[in-house]
């Protein structure tokens, strides 16, 4: 649940448009790899967040020839 004091911007893809969701579906796939389904995000530290930012952004990407963001 989201609320107010969050400051989080939610953004929605179009129904029946892939080329929007493709990028953002990736991304979601690597998170659940360390934020299961379910996760009480209440119970989630900055630190534990900042890990995981710093790991996706130095994940070899292959559409990028196996370099980073």
């Amino acid at each position: 649940m989201f609320t107010n004091d969050t400051r989080t911007t939610l953004y929605f893809a179009h129904p029946y448009c892939s080329s929007e969701r493709e990028t953002s579906e990736n991304h979601n796939g690597i998170i659940r790899r360390f934020l299961p389904k379910g996760t009480n995000f209440s119970r989630v530290n900055d630190t534990r967040i900042r890990d995981i930012q710093d790991w996706m952004n130095t994940y070899p990407r292959k559409i990028l020839g196996g370099f980073t963001p």
